[in-house]
């Protein structure tokens, strides 16, 4: 169902993230990402000009994970910012190798890379990361659930369509639905 009909208006701005999930050959997991801004109207910022489609902003990141989901290695790139400066927030994204990507992920990553020290428009992509990280091992980590003996499915209750009140989880799962 799409949404319903706009009020006539002006297009401004467009912003388009792309997240790809990757299976290395070591067994680890490459998550990229990149976020592009443009607008539709041109204008010149820091001795720059900026034409109608150029990037505003474009940023690539990568973090590898291993299996359980810690981040063995972390670098990101600014091709374009609105100052001459701000490849230089790009910088400190290996800070966050060691992190486990679980509950509190978000935070510890902020605190690693928040405020004055990093760029916030890659910070932005680590929630979408995140959650490219899960989709992109999960087979492996599924695998691995299955195996263990009477272990609780971790999408259980994650979302809507798994809540224990649900028909999906009573197909999946018929002695965890509780509807």
């Amino acid at each position: 169902m799409p949404l319903s009909d706009a009020v006539p208006r002006k297009h401004l701005h467009t912003r388009a993230i792309t997240l790809h999930g990757y299976q290395r050959e070591d067994g680890q997991f490459d998550i990229e990402a990149e976020i592009t801004d443009t607008k539709s109207y041109a204008f010149e910022i820091d001795a720059r000009m900026v034409r109608v489609g150029d990037p505003l902003h474009h940023m690539r990141a990568r973090i590898t994970v291993d299996e359980g989901l810690t981040i063995t290695q972390a670098e990101a790139v600014t091709e374009a910012g609105p100052f001459v400066i701000c490849p230089g927030g790009a910088d400190s994204f290996g800070r966050l190798v060691g992190l486990v990507i679980k509950a509190g992920f978000l935070k510890a990553a902020n605190e690693r890379l928040g405020g004055p020290v990093g760029c916030t428009h890659i910070r932005e992509l680590l929630q979408q990361m995140a959650t490219v990280a899960f989709q992109t091992t999960y087979p492996v980590r599924a695998r691995q659930e299955s195996a263990a003996p009477g272990a609780r499915p971790r999408l259980l209750n994650t979302c809507y369509a798994y809540a224990d009140t649900r028909e999906v989880v009573k197909k999946r799962w018929p002695d965890l639905y509780q509807g």
